[in-house]
């Protein structure tokens, strides 16, 4: 009889144990399927990468990036990007960079237009994804690294808040703010 009872519990926790890391494998796998999804989404959405050329994949909440791009800005960018999804706990950037044939002349110009939309981007995203901040209502316009903030909110903290994050993005040199604060009495 004990050794029946006794058997009979080892079964039970070994089979409870392996039910719990069946679901502990399922969430991961889960959890890594969606952030592959949003980081994919994030990539196609953006005007500035042609997201057909970088692929995705995700282990553990590790995301590695593959591919080709045109510009390091553009490598960066991406890593931008996708290290703000929730869950990412870090970016393998492995794309390559490849660049376009362009003048030697216009390559400066160009590097240039890129780190600004690379700018505007990130901190756009991080607006958007901010949830005490109206990111709607808030235009950043990038020109040789100064950032110029234009568009309303809701209180001084908001106001401190939006120039902080623009300031606090790479490349960033400069922040013009030209926000205002509604005042929600009116």
């Amino acid at each position: 009889m004990k050794r029946t009872i006794l058997t009979l519990a080892f079964a039970t926790a070994f089979s409870t144990t392996a039910v719990n890391a069946a679901d502990n494998q399922w969430e991961k796998e889960a959890s890594d399927a969606w952030i592959d999804g949003k980081a994919e989404a994030t990539l196609l959405f953006n005007g500035n990468l042609n997201s057909f050329d970088i692929n995705t994949d995700v282990k553990n909440g590790v995301v590695i990036l593959t591919g080709k791009v045109d510009h390091s800005v553009d490598k960066k960018l991406a890593t931008e990007l996708v290290i703000g999804i929730d869950g990412v706990k870090e970016v393998d950037n492995r794309l390559t960079v490849v660049p376009e044939d362009e003048d030697k002349d216009d390559k400066g110009d160009v590097e240039s237009d890129f780190v600004d939309a690379k700018i505007a981007t990130v901190i756009k995203t991080r607006l958007l994804f901010d949830t005490d901040i109206s990111g709607t209502d808030i235009d950043v316009d990038v020109d040789n690294q100064t950032v110029t903030l234009t568009g309303e909110v809701e209180s001084d903290a908001e106001k401190q808040l939006v120039v902080n994050i623009a300031a606090n993005a790479d490349d960033v040199k400069r922040v013009n703010n030209k926000l205002t604060v509604v005042d929600e009495r009116s």
